[in-house]
């Protein structure tokens, strides 16, 4: 392990990666990041500001001989995704990513690393400070709280940025450019209920633990068809050999991760716990076999714990566990214009009870409208029927390729000229803000890419040092090959 990350080449990319992994930036707390860029910015003579949406703007003039050429927009986001080892304590907004250099990737110790998008955000600090670098005009955009739900993108007002083309630096792959991504739609639903007390006699609490899936990006790694937590929690709590009852349920994290855990607080009757504990055993087994090869670690359990004081109400608790047993999760529907690309997808996020209500986050995804609002259509019914109040919210569209984009054009010429091959051209099921900064900005040619990244969304996630050098050399390529307007 080497945590001497400003050690690796390209140096001013990894110089800045080095400084922002020690800079906490979980969505929302953006605060140090931000000031960190701009100061930054500023520092090097650059015109640098806030917007009210937090976006932070940077214009860096066109090299000399290169004012000419059309103006370049340098685009990422300035939060990560903070996910844990759930025996990792760490405090996303205070402590920095131990980071480390390991066998050719970079990762971090039991935590998301951050790559994703802070490479992107490196690479364009990288090239605001390099004076040697040949470019036209350039504007750097880093968009706050893209993984929530976007708001700096969705802030953006019209009539600020000048280029003419945008270089997202946010896709996850060397080697492939983005022309094309999904839309997204948030369905958030809401059970409400009056806490009742545990019985007092007669029963066994017990906490059953969903763990040692893999998780992973809800858009990248959806296609992979992982295990989703509360799907594998629910499943087993709707057919229980016994009657339970509900105390408390506890699954998943973000809404754009696929949940890697989940637990639930039950009362069983004493002469049943141990069929009960076997019926769990059994369960285990099944989904290991179901999941082979795409999940090594399933963990469910079951263990004895102590009693809380209250409870759902028994129907509430049966109409919740039924509707999430039957919620619509995972791949949907694959694309037949673009094989292997996931069309329309689902991603039950979170499931948590705090004594008065249950409250679930999906996160949909598709390509094609009409698809996602009928799949959100879909969850809401499910949830509907059972009592809960779902609302739709957070919805923007796809991007949609243009297969005759000019900085296309340029850009498989100059990877064609620094590495012998054309790079692949395709679409990504994950969001990427250029479609909502495109429909602000009509007209724009946009690029997505990026290094290869693993596991984002992750405490596995990991970033390629190879890749970074090839991605950071193309983008360098790109800025000096950029067409005159």
């Amino acid at each position: 392990m080497d945590r001497n990350l400003a050690a690796l080449e390209p140096a001013l990319v990894w110089k800045h990666f080095a400084e922002i992994v020690r800079i906490p930036r979980p969505s929302h707390h953006e605060e140090a990041i931000r000031r960190y860029v701009l100061e930054f910015a500023r520092g090097l003579g650059l015109e640098a500001r806030e917007d009210e949406a937090h976006n932070i703007y940077v214009r860096k003039p066109a090299s000399k001989g290169m004012e000419n050429r059309k103006g370049v927009i340098l685009q990422a986001h300035l939060d990560m995704v903070p996910q844990k080892n759930n025996d990792k304590t760490f405090d996303f907004e205070k402590d920095p990513i131990d980071a480390y250099a390991d066998g050719g990737w970079v990762t971090a110790d039991g935590t998301t690393l951050g790559a994703d998008n802070g490479i992107g955000v490196a690479s364009i600090l990288a090239v605001l400070e390099d004076d040697t670098l040949a470019h036209g005009p350039l504007e750097a955009l880093f968009t706050a709280t893209e993984e929530t739900g976007m708001d700096g993108a969705f802030g953006l007002r019209p009539g600020v940025l000048q280029g003419e083309i945008l270089l997202n630096l946010d896709s996850e792959e060397e080697g492939e450019l983005y022309v094309g991504c999904a839309g997204g739609l948030d369905a958030n639903t809401t059970f409400r209920y009056a806490e009742e007390p545990t019985p007092a006699a007669g029963y066994v609490t017990a906490k059953i633990s969903v763990r040692g899936l893999k998780g992973g990006h809800s858009g990248i790694q959806i296609v992979c068809q992982r295990a989703n937590a509360n799907k594998l929690l629910f499943r087993l709590l709707n057919a229980a050999p016994c009657p339970l009852l509900l105390c408390s349920v506890d699954g998943g994290g973000l809404r754009n991760a696929i949940p890697r855990e989940a637990e639930a607080v039950v009362l069983l009757p004493e002469a049943d716990y141990d069929a009960f504990a076997g019926a769990v055993a059994a369960y285990e087994k099944t989904v290991r076999e179901e999941f082979e090869g795409i999940e090594e670690n399933i963990s469910v359990t079951v263990g004895k714990c102590a009693r809380p004081a209250g409870m759902l109400p028994r129907d509430v608790a049966v109409k919740v566990i039924r509707a999430v047993a039957g919620c619509p999760d995972g791949v949907q529907r694959m694309s037949l214009s673009m094989p292997g690309l996931v069309q329309t997808s689902g991603n039950l996020a979170r499931v948590v009870s705090d004594g008065s209500t249950v409250k679930m986050q999906c996160l949909l995804r598709s390509s094609v409208r009409s698809e996602k609002e009928a799949l959100g259509e879909a969850i809401a019914a499910v949830f509907a029927l059972a009592g809960g109040e779902t609302e739709l919210t957070g919805a923007y569209d796809g991007w949609n390729p243009d297969m005759k984009s000019p900085i296309l054009k340029a850009m498989t010429a100059s990877y064609e000229a620094l590495y012998g091959r054309k790079p692949a051209v395709t679409a990504i099921h994950a969001g990427l803000e250029c479609g909502i900064i495109g429909g602000k900005y009509p007209g724009l040619d946009m690029i997505s890419f990026g290094p290869t990244i693993r596991y984002p969304h992750s405490p596995d996630e990991k970033v390629e040092i190879a890749s970074v050098g090839k991605f950071y050399d193309f983008l360098v390529h790109t800025l000096r090959n950029v067409p005159e307007k």
